[in-house]
């Protein structure tokens, strides 16, 4: 499976209040569902960067859009944003920012990138395979307090200790070094079973995170994009669990209040005044969007407004 269906499509365009002649951000490009969408709603002026950290989605997208002057696409992770924008935008006033967290169809559906536990493959999940280290060589050399809190913030974990130590155990015989073998020895160490999902979901999700330091990037991304929005720009965000969300959210709440320690005084300083206006309430996919893609089950959207 080499598509991605873009989640929330309609209404994260609806909240970015695209303007045909406007310059936007796709943060997350992943295979161009969202750009695609975005360059149907601008006209001939109108101008996207996408970005990705992942070299195979850019490859996908060149070649995907190599006739489209309107988009510029860069291997770069949106951590980077806040000098990204400037140095591509060309001065023009950024409209909008979107993000479509976590991982991509594409890269679950690839065995040989690791990202998955249905299907045998190395112990990867680099979201950028030319930089940084596997999994597998991470849980070669980490110690087990070390791997019990990873599993236990980022998967939320009951079971992080057990799971751990099986670990621990398990790579004094051998490396782990595929999928298949972490997911058999996280399914033996959980002792319950939530309806509906397997037993390695929670620890391949905190691996994941952590390798690739996604709740990291996404605050310094959520700061390069506030900074890189004009006044009037929208910030849309679509994240799919709790972790991400609450990042997201206490971002957004930070920014669009005044300073706790200054709002008492007479005359609020200019610099502490709110950068963000919060639009509308928090969206969820519909039922109909669930029935053609199951995956967008737990999509949460957020959109904020760049004020003054």
């Amino acid at each position: 499976m080499d598509e991605h269906t873009a989640v929330l499509a309609s209404e994260a365009l609806a909240g970015l209040a695209v303007e045909a002649g406007g310059y936007y951000v796709d943060a997350t490009f992943g295979r161009g569902g969202h750009t695609s969408l975005l360059l149907q709603a601008l006209g001939r002026e109108g101008r996207v960067l996408a970005l990705d950290r992942d070299p195979q989605a850019i490859a996908a997208g060149r070649q995907r859009f190599a006739d489209e002057m309107r988009l510029t696409l860069v291997h770069a992770s949106f951590a980077d944003l806040g000098t990204l924008v400037p140095a591509h935008a060309h001065e023009r006033a950024c409209r909008g920012v979107l993000f479509d967290l976590g991982v991509s169809s594409p890269q679950l559906d690839d065995a040989q990138r690791g990202f998955s536990f249905r299907a045998d493959g190395p112990l990867d999940m680099r979201m950028d395979p030319t930089r940084g280290e596997p999994v597998s060589a991470w849980l070669a050399r980490a110690g087990l307090d070390e791997i019990r809190q990873v599993i236990a913030t980022f998967g939320e974990e009951r079971f992080a200790r057990r799971v751990a130590q099986a670990i621990v155990t398990a790579r004094r015989a051998r490396a782990l070094t595929r999928t298949g073998e972490l997911a058999a020895l996280v399914g033996a160490a959980v002792r319950t079973r939530e309806p509906g999902k397997h037993p390695a979901t929670r620890t391949f999700q905190a691996l994941r995170m952590f390798i690739n330091d996604e709740l990291g990037q996404l605050e310094r991304g959520l700061v390069g994009a506030l900074g890189a929005l004009a006044p009037g720009g929208r910030l849309a965000v679509i994240s799919f669990h709790s972790l991400e969300d609450r990042v997201v959210k206490r971002f957004m709440q930070r920014e669009s209040q005044v300073d706790p320690a200054l709002k008492d005084l007479p005359l609020v300083p200019p610099g502490a005044q709110p950068r963000l206006k919060l639009i509308g309430r928090k969206s969820r996919p519909a039922p109909a969007e669930l029935e053609k893609n199951p995956r967008a089950r737990s999509a949460l959207l957020r959109v904020a407004e760049r004020l003054a």
